[in-house]
């Protein structure tokens, strides 16, 4: 009995061992994995969460596949880490930071805009863009030019925002003040109401504006409420400063690179292009001479494997839809098709809407599929409009001239750069055709790219919606989407 005793007990001495070594096991365990900072369990997981919400600002869906500004910016961050991108969608900004706060190896990337209360909350990166919070008002009203003059009007503001917690600085000084916030609009919403004169004033960052003014001829800035916000991303507040390091110096090589200058021009770049001029005549003929031809532009662009939108994007270039449209050299109709081009094309009316655009789809189909096969993606369509403004021996000098300034002749951003050298003699005379207007091509490509942009953004299921034009006959979707990506410009 002893015997059995004496066994048992050290049994049971043997099993507080094992315990003890393994309880010491799942300690060290603990710490191993308390330890691991948010960008080694980003690397470890493969994969970078980022919290954003729906908007044609930050990040959006469709047919075509995934885009927005923030997006392009973020995925190209994964890439750079070597993970894959899983966006977080959440529903306003409210919850953007909740998320953030909550998940230490989160990021947010929301058009956020620094400000010492968020500050409280979350720790920002350094600044990608700095941009402008502008006072908006309806034409028919007086233009308000200072923060007295906003009193006793109807302010509206997206919940949680800058403008937001501005309004609420400005209200302690001007008790008079008011103003509403809601979650459940957002940007195209609060232009609306301003059109619709549902609501005074209305507050929003210059780069919204840039990207929606097109479809308000009725909206007008008053005066810049806060100057140069810093728009940055986000990280959980704590000790851990491996995420937001890794951040900074993506930002740091983005603006080195030219990424940032380039995304900021293809997503923001049309209020400095159009102006309001330019942007009130767009929409107006958006809605009174595009229907005509829209079918048109259809046809011929599936005919020649095409974007109609582009082909569209061209005939507003040319002729601002015009089909009467004669130049001074002797260029006609809406396509603005010479005389030698369009019989080349097998048009017989260059005055013929629907002769002229199939001609210019056949032409453009013919000028893409003749770009050197060394020019990959999309820059293929750029050099393809290039050279449908001044001509395939031109742009071959031009991408000549890149090459004698040590710069790739295959890639747009270098060709584009050289365009107006052209122009100079003492480029001019080194290449085969000699002067061109070098400057007027690539203000030709840029304008197309910026119309095209617009055409894309344009959710056709809220067209009639936001400004009253007719629906063209393409799918609709829905309120929270937008029609054609960007993706080929």
């Amino acid at each position: 009995m002893k015997e059995n005793l004496k066994y048992r007990s050290s049994k049971v001495f043997f099993l507080w061992i094992l315990l003890g070594i393994f309880g010491s096991l799942l300690v060290a365990c603990d710490a191993d994995l308390s330890s691991v900072s948010a960008l080694e369990k980003i690397k470890q997981e493969g994969v970078l969460h980022v919290v954003t919400y729906n908007s044609p600002m930050t990040y959006f869906e469709d047919r075509s596949g995934k885009t927005g500004f923030e997006y392009e910016l973020v995925k190209k961050f994964a890439e750079s880490l070597g993970v894959k991108l899983q966006i977080e969608q959440v529903n306003n900004l409210d919850d953007v930071y909740s998320s953030v706060e909550s998940n230490a190896h989160f990021l947010g990337a929301a058009n956020l805009v620094k400000t010492s209360y968020r500050e409280q909350q979350v720790t920002f990166s350094k600044p990608y863009l700095l941009v402008d919070a502008l006072v908006v008002y309806h034409k028919s009203a007086q233009r308000p030019t200072r923060v007295e003059d906003l009193l006793g009007k109807s302010i509206l503001v997206v919940k949680g925002s800058s403008q937001a917690d501005e309004l609420k600085k400005l209200k302690e000084k001007y008790p008079d003040l008011m103003y509403q916030e809601s979650d459940v609009i957002d940007v195209i919403d609060l232009l609306q109401q301003v059109e619709d004169q549902k609501t005074d004033i209305v507050i929003l960052n210059k780069n919204v504006l840039a990207m929606t003014q097109v479809y308000y001829s009725n909206i007008r800035i008053g005066f810049s409420l806060i100057k140069d916000q810093p728009m940055a991303w986000i990280v959980a507040k704590n000790d851990d400063s491996s995420l937001i390091d890794a951040v900074d110096a993506f930002i740091d090589e983005s603006e080195s690179n030219g990424l940032l200058e380039r995304l900021n021009d293809r997503f923001f770049g049309h209020i400095d292009v159009l102006g309001y001029v330019g942007a009130y005549s767009f929409a107006k003929h958006l809605q009174e001479r595009l229907p005509k031809y829209e079918k048109y532009f259809i046809q011929y662009a599936k005919n020649n494997d095409l974007d109609w939108k582009l082909l569209a994007a061209i005939g507003y270039q040319e002729s601002h839809w015009n089909p009467d449209a004669v130049s001074p050299t002797g260029v006609r109709g809406l396509m603005m098709l010479t005389q030698n081009t369009a019989k080349a094309m097998g048009v017989e009316n260059r005055l013929d809407p629907g002769q002229s655009i199939m001609g210019g789809a056949k032409l453009l189909s013919i000028l893409k599929e003749g770009v050197s096969k060394d020019v990959v993606g999309r820059d293929r369509t750029f050099f393809a409009l290039a050279a449908y403004n001044m001509g395939q021996g031109h742009l071959a000098d031009v991408q000549k001239i890149a090459e004698l300034n040590n710069m790739n002749p295959n890639a747009w951003r270098d060709v584009n750069q050289v365009l107006p050298l052209i122009a100079q003699k003492k480029w001019y005379t080194q290449v085969r055709y000699g002067y061109a207007r070098g400057l007027e091509t690539k203000q030709f490509v840029r304008n197309i790219r910026r119309y095209y942009d617009i055409l894309s953004w344009l959710g056709y299921s809220q067209r009639e919606v936001m400004t009253g034009l007719p629906k063209l006959h393409v799918p609709s979707l829905s309120r929270k989407e937008l029609s054609e990506t960007t993706s080929l410009l």
